[in-house]
């Protein structure tokens, strides 16, 4: 398969030092409230890409908040995402809003929140959701889908008319940013991108090639 054809030129909408804020959170939350209202399929979607001495991967989770010391999600944490956070807390964060022809790349470090909020959070979940949560042992080899459709079962019996814990291995992360880069797609592949990185208590910006 060759995309050689595909091309297609981006909408000139520039990104300025004019349009930068002191913060970069800022600037990311009126980004984020911007693909939220471009009706991007799922604004909050961000690829997570995790490590260890030996292998990278890579996945989409959804950001669940933000808050001014960093970004929320929520996962297993015997998946191997959390395994590889474990042992390489330093993880990359990828947000893609195509219909803005935007991009937003973070290189943060990840710690495990409190018990009390993914709790809190667990509880807002769908009940369909929090019991898929204790029917899927992520990344756990299954032999086909009824498998997973009878575990699903399973629990559904299980807690029939009662409350829905989070199961033990359910937990949540806060990514602390530390560097960030923000991309903005114009004509003949000309980009505009910014980078913050810290300098001391403040955040230092500069232009890059794209």
């Amino acid at each position: 398969m060759k995309f050689h054809s595909t091309r297609k030129e981006y909408p000139e909408t520039p990104l300025s030092k004019e349009h930068l804020k002191e913060d970069p959170l800022d600037l990311f939350k009126e980004w984020l409230q911007a693909a939220v209202e471009s009706e991007e399929k799922e604004p909050n979607a961000m690829v997570l890409s995790t490590s260890t001495a030996k292998s990278i991967t890579s996945r989409t989770v959804l950001l669940k908040e933000v808050r001014p010391e960093g970004l929320l999600f929520f996962t297993n944490i015997e998946s191997l995402k959390a395994q590889q956070i474990q042992e390489h807390p330093q993880v990359s964060l990828l947000f893609l809003w195509l219909n803005l022809s935007r991009q937003v790349m973070i290189q943060g470090q990840a710690e495990r929140l409190p018990q009390e909020e993914v709790e809190a959070y667990f509880r807002s979940r769908p009940r369909g959701a929090q019991l898929g949560a204790w029917a899927s042992r992520q990344d756990q080899v299954i032999p086909d889908r009824e498998t997973l459709s009878q575990a699903f079962e399973e629990v559904s019996l299980r807690f029939e008319g009662a409350e829905v814990p989070p199961p033990p291995w359910w937990g949540g992360y806060l990514v602390r940013p530390l560097e960030w880069s923000f991309w903005q797609g114009r004509r003949n592949r000309l980009h505009d991108r910014f980078s913050y990185t810290q300098e001391g208590s403040k955040w230092k910006t500069e232009r890059l090639m794209p």
